[in-house]
């Protein structure tokens, strides 16, 4: 993931190539990112810090569950907090 500062609202954008799958494999791994994205910004206190984020989709992730995914992504998301934090 990587993060850029930027007056809010806080916007995502998607990295999944073609090596993720074929286009229903892409758009699936793009709904669950993107709903995990909105359920972290829900659901924290202070939501996502306003900036860009690019979360960039690797082979494989289309296998990986619901939760696991979610774990990863809360913990990128916390990761590029505390490095906004300390900057």
């Amino acid at each position: 993931m990587v993060y850029l500062p930027a007056a809010p609202p806080p916007r995502a954008a998607y990295a999944i190539g073609k090596k993720v799958g074929n286009a229903v494999a892409r758009n699936r791994v793009r709904r669950r990112l993107r709903s995990i994205l909105n359920e972290i910004d829900r659901d924290s206190d202070t939501g996502l810090p306003a900036g860009a984020y690019l979360v960039t989709a690797r082979p494989g992730i289309a296998e990986v569950g619901f939760d696991e995914l979610r774990g990863h992504l809360t913990a990128a998301c916390a990761a590029v907090s505390g490095a906004e934090g300390s900057a």
